[in-house]
């Protein structure tokens, strides 16, 4: 009988967990999409940068919560927490190294290669269609057509 008494306290207290988590990662969310639509009538960089690292700090909570409760690394040993967390952490800086190497390769590339520093300040004038030109084409092909001669059948 002590046995089903302790499932179901077991039981009620991972419902509570569970819910408690839920209910995290739902005002977590709501706060993300709140700030998103904020954000779009906002026209000034700093304050729109702000928001997208608060959305960013937000995300990586939402993250920490689906992986420790979902995927339950929250009651595992330490080490097998340490062989999810350390990979993640070195994927982090593999991209963030990579965006700032592109980065730097963007704004320095007019400074090693003259040709694409040519090339990208030659202003292209558009090409405009003059309406006289387009009023005669469209008269000689009328003329054409006017002056092929017509088969009887």
């Amino acid at each position: 009988m002590s046995h089903t008494a302790t499932h179901e306290d077991h039981s009620a207290e991972v419902r509570k967990e569970v819910t408690k988590v839920t209910i995290i990662l739902s005002v977590l969310t709501v706060i993300e999409l709140a700030l998103g639509f904020y954000m779009m009538g906002i026209e000034a960089a700093g304050t729109r940068l702000l928001i997208k690292g608060t959305i960013v700090i937000l995300m990586l909570a939402k993250a920490f919560y689906i992986v420790a409760y979902f995927m339950h690394l929250k009651h595992e040993v330490k080490n097998l927490i340490m062989t999810v967390c350390v990979p993640l952490c070195i994927f982090f800086w593999f991209i963030t190294a990579f965006l700032i190497d592109g980065n730097s390769f963007r704004n320095l590339r007019n400074t090693y290669d003259p040709h694409y520093k040519a090339q990208s300040s030659i202003k292209a004038e558009p090409k405009e269609v003059k309406h006289e030109e387009k009023e005669a084409k469209e008269e000689k092909k009328e003329g054409l057509k006017l002056d092929e001669p017509r088969r009887a059948d």
